[in-house]
Order: structure tokens, then C-alpha cells, then sequence
């Protein structure tokens, strides 16, 4: 019904969700970020500097030159990488406006070469301009400005991905959509599909799960797994151990840190939805995690390292005990738009080469047609394609006209 909506009624059905789903009454859907001031604390734009080094330079590292192969003699193949040129990037901004995958996002699609890049995002409550308009959430506009972003789009929800999967007066269609959301989101993304939109993966609800053995630390498990709890009461966090102690001590630090936690309602509600399972070996909590296939996937275990070599389902993998799940969530340079509810079985986190396009090139000398022209020829007749045949046929009785 949402997406129907904004289908037939553009800007003015995002505005009245603006007010419907937001509780913001917005004039304008459009916001032109130059402007506009944000200031924000500057240790916070220090760190926020940092983490697009980081996330630069790793994503810097994917890109790949083009190769080109003889195949056969005469027959040239290669392959080049070319940007998707409008994407949509939808940054979440409901029960917190998560500025980090702006960074997640646009610094890759930046890196790709994507013509344009349309970022929608809801509606600050907080921070009207001097004539009481509303603005983007300060962090949100700062961190743009920064990665030279001009312009963002004031809008949430499933009522985002429909904007910039059909358009609107103020909104450019797209080709793609990244972003992670809730389910509602998440579920919007997956329609959109079927309207000739691609998608980066179904990214929904957060989780974590994390592999631990006594040489584990419980206080930072516990930390972990309260890390993803509090991004929502519908995360998912998984604790899998081969020590019941350990399970145990978890269990008091999780009760002990909540309390100092300000989303800690969210983050209970997410902990009554998940579990700690004790297994007899750490081979048992590699197949379960496997076949889970976390969005993130935590191994504090002594043997980390040849643990990670039996992974084959996760989004992203963080070894020992002092690799929290936050450094890839900020700073690190992995990225942290990740496959959730078991997708990472078959899709991968955003990457460089999420905001590309693969096309093959390939020529053909004379020397190259005479030489697997006839392979050709045989294997579209044995098809029955007599036309993908008489293409060869053609270029062969040509040859033997010019000797």
C-alpha cells in the first residue's frame, strides 16, 4: 500500500508519511545541503575523518584493471568494469541516524565513478532550520558535506525505497538501492525487484553471533552482544560456546551492562528474542554457526584463526577477543552494510564491486574464426540453431573466397 502511494502521488504521499510514520510535517522533500550549516563536537568530526580514511583505503584496494586473454589463437576476450550511474543509498535515521553508513556507502559508489547519487534519509525531528524547516539530522548533513554530497532527500522508510524506485517530482529514479532498514524496508527492497530495480542484498534486522571458548572474555562478549541488541528490539544476538561457565558469566555481565545502557529497553526486548546455546566442541558452533550464516560473526576462541579458515556463511568475521564488532561497524575500513536472516548463504556485504558492472569485450581475427569456427558450427547444429551456425559458415566461405 505504501509503495502504491508514492507510485501515484510522488512528493506529496512522502510528505503526509513524513508526518504519518515520523511525526514531522515537513514543507519540502528536496534539501540543498549547501545552504545549510552543521556543526557537530569536533573530536566526533576528527573520528568520523578517520573512519573515511580507513574505508577509503580499503575499498581503494578492490579496484581491478582490465586483463585481457587469448583465449585462443586469434580470439581476444576481456572484461571491463563499468559504474552503475544512478544509485539510491538509503541511510536509516528512525530510532538512530546512523551517519556511519553514509561513509558505508557513498565512499565506495564515490570510488565506482556513479554518475549520481541520490541519498534519502528521514526527517529530523531536531533540528529545523531559522525559518522552521525541517533539516536532516546534524551528523547526517555534516557527513555529507564532507564527502561532497549537495543535495539529500528527506524521507524514510518503505516510502524511501519507492521513491527512488519509480521516482518522484523532487526524487531520480534509480537502477539500485543500498542500504540496510528494518523489515519494512527490507521488504519494500525485495518488491522493488520485480519493477527492474536492483538491490544490494535483503539487509534487515542486525544480529551477531559469536563463537566462545573459557579463554574468552565474558565482559567483552557481553559488550558484543549488547552492541547489536540495542540496535533494535527485532536484532537477533547468538551466543555458542563449549563452556557452560562462560555461558554463565555472559549471562551476569549482560544483566550488569544493560543497566548503564540508554537504549537498554531496545536492547532487552532484542535479548528476549535470542539465545546462548552450549555445544560439545568448537567444530559443533562452526557447523551451527554455518548454517545460522550471522550478518556478523564474532570468534573469541583461542584456535581463532583456524576456526575462520572452516567459515563458509557470514557477512563479515571478527578473530579474537579484541576485535569487537564496532570497529567494523565505524573505523576499521570493512564495510558494514551486511546479508541478514541467513542470506550471507548466498550474497555478499557491499563492496566496490556492488556499485559496478561487469561487460565482457572480445575480438576475433580471421586467423581466430578459421581456427574455432568449426567448433562453433558443430555445437549450434547440434542445437539446432542452424542461424548461430550459418553466422560462422558465412565468415568461413569468405575466407576461402579471398585465398
Amino acid at each position: 500500500a505504501v509503495m502504491s502511494r508514492v507510485h501515484n502521488g510522488g512528493d506529496a504521499a512522502l510528505l503526509e508519511f513524513n508526518q504519518e510514520f515520523d511525526g514531522v510535517e515537513a514543507k519540502k522533500i528536496k534539501l540543498d545541503l549547501s545552504k545549510n550549516e552543521f556543526e557537530i563536537d569536533a573530536e566526533l568530526a576528527t573520528a568520523i575523518k578517520t573512519a573515511r580514511e580507513n574505508i577509503t583505503k580499503f575499498h581503494s584496494a578492490q579496484q581491478e584493471g582490465s586483463v585481457k586473454i587469448e583465449t585462443t589463437k586469434g580470439v581476444s576476450c576481456w572484461r571491463k568494469s563499468v559504474a552503475i550511474q544512478n544509485v539510491g543509498l538509503y541511510i536509516p535515521g528512525g530510532s538512530a541516524p546512523l551517519f556511519s553508513t553514509l561513509l558505508m556507502l557513498a565512499i565506495p559508489a564515490q570510488l565506482a565513478g556513479c554518475e549520481n547519487i541520490v541519498v534519502c534519509t528521514p526527517p529530523s525531528k531536531v533540528n529545523p532550520d531559522q525559518e522552521g524547516n525541517v533539516l536532516v539530522n546534524n551528523v547526517i548533513g555534516w557527513t555529507c558535506q564532507l564527502l561532497g554530497i549537495k543535495e539529500i532527500f528527506l524521507t524514510g522508510g518503505a516510502q524511501a525505497i519507492a521513491a527512488m524506485t519509480y521516482g518522484t517530482e523532487s526524487i531520480p529514479k534509480v537502477e539500485k538501492i543500498f542500504g540496510p532498514g528494518n523489515q519494512y524496508v527490507t521488504a519494500a527492497k525485495q518488491l522493488v525487484q520485480k519493477d527492474g530495480v536492483a538491490i544490494d542484498m535483503p539487509a534487515g534486522p542486525s544480529e551477531v553471533l559469536i563463537i566462545a571458548d573459557d579463554s574468552a572474555s565474558p565482559r567483552f562478549v557481553a559488550a558484543d552482544l549488547l552492541s547489536q541488541a540495542e540496535h533494535g528490539s527485532d536484532s537477533q544476538v547468538v551466543l555458542v560456546s563449549n563452556s557452560k561457565v562462560l555461558i554463565e558469566e555472559v549471562e551476569v555481565e549482560l544483566a550488569n551492562q544493560i543497566i548503564a545502557l540508554s537504549r537498554r529497553e531496545i536492547a532487552q526486548a532484542a535479548l528476549e528474542n535470542s539465545q546462548s546455546i552450549l555445544v560439545n566442541n568448537l567444530d559443533e558452533a562452526v557447523d551451527f554457526s554455518n548454517t545460522y550464516a550471522p550478518e556478523h560473526l564474532i570468534i573469541a576462541t583461542e584456535n581463532c584463526d583456524k576456526l575462520a579458515g572452516k567459515i563458509i556463511n557470514a557477512g563479515s568475521v571478527f578473530l579474537g577477543n579484541w576485535s569487537c564488532e564496532s570497529a567494523g561497524d565505524y573505523a576499521s575500513g570493512t564495510n558494514h552494510t551486511l546479508p541478514t536472516s541467513g542470506y550471507a548463504r548466498n550474497y555478499s556485504g557491499v563492496s566496490l564491486d556492488s556499485f559496478i558492472k561487469k561487460i565482457t569485450f572480445q575480438k576475433i581475427s580471421e586467423e581466430g574464426i578459421k581456427t574455432l569456427g568449426p567448433a562453433i558450427e558443430k555445437m549450434a547444429e547440434a542445437e539446432q540453431l542452424q542461424g548461430h551456425k550459418n553466422a560462422v559458415t558465412v565468415r568461413l566461405e569468405k575466407l576461402k573466397e579471398n585465398v
